[in-house]
């Protein structure tokens, strides 16, 4: 019995001081839970991506992309714990046509504001202009003029700002000294410049920026190295912008607003305090009905469910998951599983002692008997959490699974070896001896 009761002191322990450092670093704010939006407030966009002009092999590498320069044009104005994600719908995966990117900023409750942070970001593109063009131009004496009104008649390259490296301001000599745009491409952007060029010399190269044609040089030579630069009618501020902006992170292809939806700082407040009451209230019922229905053994499992509950919430800060009213309750829900556990245990371990064995026996019988119930109900349920996980289509349905897929695991653990710890080290009878022998007296 005193292997039982050592380690029951452990896990006792161990919990307490667990749910000391919870509660005392969502005291102090050092480390406090990630919330979700329509938990903590803020602002919820959807974009469409214009996939028109990407091959479908390369359309979830290009949103991948995409994802990853949002990401980092939002972090570039602190917003604290933004969430960026690519939405996949369906079993069969997402529809090419209808590639859309979620973005959520916490804290950021104008919608404007919000949009702006993400609208400005340029797209970069280099296109040739098609023969149509070459004709029209040669025809004409006004080339700038003509350029304008054949913007619709350049090619895709594939050369975009995807593959743009970095950007910087330089300053031309030639033109008294007047800001221009440098470019470095990676490797992938370098040879596919240079091919681009040595194939089409004296073509028009198009430089488009969010659409707009800024530049429209002619190839004179193939030209190596991965640099470019864009000179044009730039004021000092706007080259910095520009440039400021490209390096950030230039759009790999467009994209257009599609749905926003604000939640202000009071609604999340509410939603936080009520999801807690519900949390507190599941917990009490449920603890009430153990104690009253099984007594000693209920309050047990009551103090199982307590050091469930402490490590499901350090898990929540240390991985971090991302808690919102949906998580919540897969976090309630999961509770339910733990509490199905023990009672399976509990139920078992009567018909035991009905048939005469001692406590211990009947525990120990009744955890084994048991085991295979608990187990394969838990594993149908993490088969569940995984494959919705796996295939939901919003954060929130990933956020469910994700909270409820920790519960079960975590619970698991709970029933089976925190319950069954405690319970055999408050025990006083120990194990029954084979008929026809006696304890011997010291």
């Amino acid at each position: 019995m005193s292997k039982y009761r050592f380690w029951a002191i452990i896990i006792i322990t161990v919990a307490a001081v667990a749910g000391f450092f919870v509660w005392n670093t969502q005291k102090s704010g050092s480390n406090k839970f990630k919330l979700g939006l329509d938990l903590s407030g803020g602002t919820h966009l959807v974009y469409k991506a214009d996939t028109s002009g990407v091959q479908s092999s390369d359309i979830s590498s290009a949103m991948q992309s995409l994802r990853d320069v949002i990401e980092r044009r939002v972090n570039l104005f602190g917003v604290s714990e933004p969430i960026i994600q690519v939405e996949e719908g369906g079993v069969l995966g997402s529809n090419n046509n209808e590639q859309r990117l979620i973005v959520e900023l916490p804290g950021v409750t104008d919608v404007n504001e919000a949009i702006k942070r993400i609208g400005e970001t340029p797209t970069l593109e280099f296109k040739l202009l098609s023969r149509e063009g070459q004709d029209k131009i040669e025809a004409s004496n006004t080339t700038d003029q003509t350029l304008q009104s054949i913007s619709g008649m350049f090619l895709e390259t594939g050369l975009t700002g995807r593959m743009l490296q970095n950007a910087s301001i330089q300053f031309d000599q030639n033109l008294g000294s007047k800001p221009i745009i440098g470019l470095k491409f990676n490797q992938e952007g370098a040879d596919l410049f240079a091919k681009i060029t040595r194939e089409n010399v004296g073509s028009v190269l198009g430089i488009f920026l969010d659409g707009n044609l800024i530049e429209a040089p002619s190839i004179r030579e193939e030209i190596t190295g991965g640099q470019a630069v864009i000179t044009g009618d730039f004021t000092s501020d706007q080259v910095k912008q520009v440039v400021r902006d490209l390096n950030y992170g230039a759009l790999p292809m467009p994209v257009s607003l599609i749905s926003t939806e604000t939640i202000g700082a009071t609604l999340g407040d509410m939603a936080v305090d009520a999801s807690v009451k519900a949390g507190l209230y599941a917990f009490a019922i449920v603890a009430l009905f153990l104690i009253i229905w099984y007594r000693f053994q209920g309050l047990v499992a009551v103090l199982a469910l307590a050091i469930y509950t402490v490590i499901n919430l350090l898990l929540f800060k240390l991985i971090p998951v991302t808690l919102t009213a949906a998580g919540i309750a897969g976090f309630v829900l999961s509770i339910g599983m733990a509490v199905d556990a023990n009672i399976l245990i509990f139920e078992r371990t009567k018909e035991e002692l009905r048939r005469g064995k001692n406590k211990y026996d009947a525990l120990k019988e009744g955890f084994h008997r048991a085991w295979s119930s608990i187990r394969d109900s838990n594993f149908s349920s993490i088969i569940t959490a995984i494959i919705l996980y796996y295939f939901a289509s919003t954060p929130v349905i990933k956020g469910f699974a994700l909270v409820f897929l920790v519960g079960v695991l975590v619970s698991m653990f709970s029933a089976v070896t925190a319950s069954r710890t405690i319970l055999f080290a408050m025990s006083k009878e120990g194990p029954s001896l084979p008929t026809g022998k006696s304890k011997s007296k010291k």
